[in-house]
């Protein structure tokens, strides 16, 4: 094994601390001779227990070896992935290279671990071989993760040369890409600058648009801006706003649902971070994906500047806005800045000539959107049929007649009409169950 892992050439960039090259380097010590036993199998524990951890965050199942190794090629980076998501596997010197390092993975996929296991007297290799996963809640790992690892892993294990490695993987590379975009559909950011990297959402909510009641129109123009712009057409930036609760936030959280299989990812980032926002759009201008960076909730004070950050990627500076970026924000509030009696006043001098001028600075950012959509809270009477249709989603048993009744009490005590409510309503009562609802 250690022989094989040294020869890698494309996708020998395994990470310094990769479980695959402690354990060849074990496997190393263990044919050479003269170790202390001791000591070897605590080694092997440790890397078994970070296989398994690995696994239990990505939904490992079946032969964990496997899906390890698998794991490691949907997630490297190299000349060779980078090509294959942009135009596939085309024909090329380094695809020489690039089959010699399948026929050493094909070799790790085979590799015979039980003259190991006999000598120190282990098992811990066959057992992670036929591995039988314990169930889980969803929320503790990664859907897509584990979906695509155990697809791909099961076809390659069936491969009788490297060949066929190249073959299924470079379909794979050019259907989802590599790495962390490839198998995740939503993200957040951290750190700044070359330091910025971007963190999977594992327990993104799985709605999808149907799933919200009502907002027919709404949705209608964020789907066919989206699909514009998933096709390569021209789109627009988008604000959602209106009132608390209408289902802005859930609208733009779908659409990733609805079209991660055609390349779609989203990138959520907050009011604190927009200086970052230019590395952001450097990391994922190249990347043969469609991302909308999503900004929720957003609104400015007076006092606050981060605005000019976000106008200048809309806008476009000296580096444009990438063709592969839209930026989808949601807000209660048509204008996005808070305007001041001061604010109107133009014989007040405060670094600008006019502050008329700032004023129209500050709202001109919610212009820079090209798609408005306004999203109002619902009428008493669409409010109530929001609750029937959430009570019959989710077989609540009460009479029409008091489930409305209540649906209105709880309505004045937390203040509004909306479909956030009327969930929060509908949740209470599902569990009182208070006979068939008719």
């Amino acid at each position: 094994m250690y022989r094989d892992v040294a020869r890698l050439l494309m996708y020998s960039d395994l990470g310094e601390d990769s479980i695959l090259l402690r354990l060849s380097e074990i496997l190393r010590d263990w044919e050479r001779g003269g170790f202390d036993r001791d000591e070897l199998v605590r080694r092997i524990s440790k890397e078994i227990k970070r296989l398994l951890e690995l696994g239990t965050v990505c939904g490992f199942d079946e032969n964990l070896w496997h899906c390890y190794l698998t794991w490691l090629l949907m997630t490297n980076r190299n000349a060779f992935t980078l090509t294959c998501e942009r135009s596939g596997g085309r024909e090329g010197t380094v695809n020489g290279f690039v089959k010699a390092d399948f026929a050493f993975f094909l070799r790790l996929f085979r590799y015979d671990f039980s003259p190991i296991e006999k000598d120190l007297g282990l098992d811990c290799f066959t057992v992670i071989s036929h591995y039988s996963a314990l169930p889980k809640r969803e929320r503790m790992y990664n859907r897509d993760v584990s979906w695509q690892v155990r697809v791909l892993s099961r076809a390659l294990a069936q491969a009788r040369d490297e060949e066929d490695v190249f073959s299924l993987l470079t379909s794979y590379y050019r259907q989802y890409g590599f790495g962390l975009f490839a198998m995740n559909r939503a993200f957040r950011i951290q750190g700044h600058g070359r330091e910025l990297e971007f963190l999977p959402i594992t327990n993104v909510d799985r709605v999808m648009l149907e799933d919200l009641l009502g907002y027919e129109k709404q949705k209608e123009e964020l789907r066919r801006n989206t699909e514009a712009f998933l096709d390569g057409r021209h789109a627009n930036n988008v604000l959602l706003y209106g009132d608390a609760g209408t289902g802005k936030s859930t609208s733009v959280k779908a659409l990733v649902n609805e079209y991660f299989s055609r390349g779609l990812r989203m990138i959520e980032i907050y009011k604190h971070q927009f200086g970052d926002l230019s590395a952001v759009l450097a990391q994922v201008k190249n990347r043969n994906y469609r991302f909308i960076i999503f900004i929720d909730d957003l609104s400015f004070e007076e006092n606050e500047v981060e605005y000019k950050f976000l106008k200048a990627v809309i806008e476009g500076g000296v580096e444009t806005r990438p063709d592969n970026v839209l930026i989808y924000a949601t807000s209660n509030r048509r204008h996005l800045i808070r305007e001041t009696w001061n604010d109107r006043t133009d014989m007040e001098h405060h670094g600008d000539i006019h502050r008329s001028d700032t004023v129209e600075e500050k709202l001109s950012l919610s212009a820079r959107f090209g798609v408005t959509i306004n999203y109002n809270a619902p009428t008493p009477k669409e409010y109530q049929s929001i609750v029937l249709a959430l009570a019959r989603r989710q077989g609540v048993r009460m009479e029409e007649k008091e489930l409305l009744a209540l649906a209105n009490a709880w309505e004045v005590r937390h203040g509004s009409f909306s479909g956030r409510v009327a969930q929060q309503f509908v949740n209470y009562v599902e569990g009182l169950n208070r006979g068939p609802f008719t």
